[in-house]
């Protein structure tokens, strides 16, 4: 492929790093939170290279340029970036560090926005550089915003209060519980970056990041229960400052950085995992005391109270119910033909919508026909959408964001008649996820202990699929919620070694995917809840499933299932029907219970 216009956006950059004095600059998807997801105005690396994914970096040299992303990303970025522009590098296999230890020649200086990288990534890097006689700099204001000419300005949109009755505890009593952590630990102040943490504590909600209701500040709270939260002032209502109270000090978001250099003398709790290498700076720069900290609303955001829990449960059954009707219509509008992902995608949303009290979607859809199922992270768009054909496997990942929760599913389904080798894929992967969702473990156990539950019966045929089985789920915040994770511990990848903790949300998402032929994930959400075990000499803990939406029977093979699992699935399906059935009548009322009838064992005989 040939991007005229990314070559022309390249070559500006190239212009204004030489009229700056430098040779190279690194480009990551981040923004001045480290979030996730980032703001219009922050996607850079999208604007540079068109590369449209969640996760990745570019790296800016005079003759070379080069993208890094990782697994899930290997044939979208060959899809979107012109590799005559940039090279094609895989993490963890490498790394930013090693193309540039590589790359780079003695004298050259490779700058990077301190405001978008982590500190112990920059000190990293910094030594790389000097091994190879370069310089690393650290670049303020960051110069592709020079060259990029209608960059979107952040979003000045007003934030929310989130009702106290759905938060289950008040923000007061939250500064309470982080202050006691501070004293505690002997510091007077934490610096929170973490939109998610931010709007958590303060119990507001907003829409300046999509998919993800949060606002754009920051946050620094202290021993004495007090907090001076950085915003922009006209993002604040009468009733939010009210809300906030006078405990609560507001400055602009501008004034942050000049802030930090006010706790001189202070002992200052940073999460490195969480606040940009430029905070760390100024904080050096200022005197203060640094203690390096895990953010202190971590992990009681993660452990959801009871209140928290009642709302995520009521918003999964009115998310099921939506996409129950969706699975309907699919399965009789699919076959007919001239349906394609965009369209799907659409009229899934049009269910949701319909419901009522949908916020927003919590993440781009991932619609995929065929072979694009076999990327997990897909994004459907204009220049991808492909039509919905016979005798293919559909994939369709999607969540929403209401007031009360937070909703994340994957359903597969066969438009037409699936092939042995899809029933087979299909059952390894049912058989997994069952494996996952009724498993019991001491408490203490970490999400890698528990990750090869779900992908023995693929081993056992010598497959596997290249993402975790489980990620922590946030209510009414990120879909994608620390400190938890259901992954393998190999990479570093943080979370996997996070003890789970009764009250967390997780999803449990086994798959497969053949490349170029087809793509099969079956995920809900799980509570971690106490067990009582009869003669049990451990404090136990277990799954409590909370998605309800009907799982494709016609690709289950009985004869790869035991009774066990087969009684799981009617189990499942029959608390499907009953969970739903208030919100669908008539014919969506009679398809659903079709949908959840037992198992037709009759086939072959079950396994042992």
């Amino acid at each position: 492929m040939s991007s005229p216009v990314h070559a022309e956006r390249l070559a500006r950059v190239r212009a204004e790093l030489s009229r700056r004095g430098l040779d190279g600059f690194v480009v990551p998807i981040s923004d001045e939170h480290m979030s996730e997801y980032v703001g219009d105005y922050a996607q850079r690396m999208a604007w540079l290279t068109g590369f449209g994914g969640s996760a990745g970096t570019a790296a800016v040299l005079p003759e070379k340029a080069a993208v890094f992303v990782d697994g899930r990303y290997t044939v979208q970025v060959r899809d979107q970036v012109d590799g005559a522009l940039f090279d094609y590098v895989g993490v963890p296999q490498s790394s930013v560090t090693e193309w540039l230890g590589a790359n780079v020649s003695a004298g050259q200086k490779v700058g990077y926005d301190p405001w978008l990288h982590g500190i112990d990534w920059a000190r990293g890097l910094e030594k790389a550089m000097a091994a190879k006689g370069a310089t690393l700099v650290a670049v303020t204001p960051n110069p592709l915003d020079a060259a990029w000419d209608d960059q979107p300005a952040p979003s000045n949109a007003v934030v929310t209060v989130h009702d106290a009755a759905l938060a289950g505890q008040g923000a007061v009593e939250k500064r309470e519980i982080i202050a006691d952590w501070l004293k505690a630990n002997g510091l007077d102040t934490t610096v929170m970056t973490a939109l998610d943490s931010i709007a958590w504590t303060f119990n507001i909600r907003g829409t300046d990041v999509s998919h993800t209701p949060v606002g754009l500040s920051f946050a620094l709270l202290h021993a004495d229960a007090t907090a001076d939260l950085f915003i922009a002032p006209e993002k604040l209502t009468d009733a939010v400052r009210a809300h906030l109270g006078n405990s609560v000090r507001i400055h602009d978001r501008t004034a942050f950085e000049a802030a930090l250099a006010d706790l001189k003398d202070k002992k200052v709790a940073v999460d490195p995992d969480r606040a940009v290498a430029a905070i760390f700076t100024a904080l050096e720069a200022a005197g203060a005391k640094i203690a390096r900290h895990r953010d202190p609303a971590v992990l009681p955001k993660a452990i959801k109270n009871d209140a928290e829990l009642s709302g995520t449960r009521a918003a999964h059954v009115r998310d099921g119910v939506a996409v129950s009707r969706f699975l309907k219509w699919m399965e009789e509008v699919a076959p007919e033909g001239g349906l394609d992902e965009l369209g799907a995608a659409a009229k899934l949303r049009e269910f949701r919508e319909a419901n009522g009290g949908l916020k927003d979607l919590s993440f781009d859809t991932i619609s995929a026909a065929g072979p694009n199922g076999a990327l997990p992270h897909y994004k459907v768009d204009e220049t991808t959408n492909r039509a919905i054909e016979t005798g293919t496997l559909y994939l369709v990942d999607s969540g929403g964001q209401y007031a009360d929760g937070t909703t994340d599913i994957t359903r597969t389904i066969a438009i037409g008649t699936p092939t042995a080798e899809m029933r087979r894929r299909f059952t390894q992967v049912l058989k997994g996820h069952i494996a996952l969702a009724t498993a019991r473990f001491p408490k203490g156990t970490r999400g890698s202990q528990l990750d090869i539950l779900a992908r023995q019966y693929l081993w056992a045929d010598g497959v596997d699929y290249a993402h975790g089985t489980g990620h922590g789920v946030g209510s009414y915040l990120a879909v994608h919620e620390g400190p938890q994770r259901i992954a393998k511990p190999a990479g570093g990848q943080a979370g996997t070694e996070e003890p789970l903790h009764a009250g967390m949300i997780l999803s449990n998402e086994p798959g497969y995917y053949k490349a170029g032929a087809f793509g099969i994930r079956i995920e809900n959400l799980v509570v971690v809840t106490p067990v009582r075990i009869d003669g049990a000499e451990e404090d136990m803990l277990g799954f409590e499933t909370i998605t309800f939406a009907p799982i494709a029977q016609n690709l289950v093979d009985v004869s790869l299932l035991s009774a066990a699992e087969a009684d799981w699935l009617d189990a499942y399906h029959a608390e499907v029907f009953e969970k739903l059935a208030g919100g669908v009548e008539g014919e969506e009322r009679a398809w659903l219970e079709a949908a959840c009838a037992p198992l037709d064992r009759a086939p072959a005989a079950l396994a042992a």
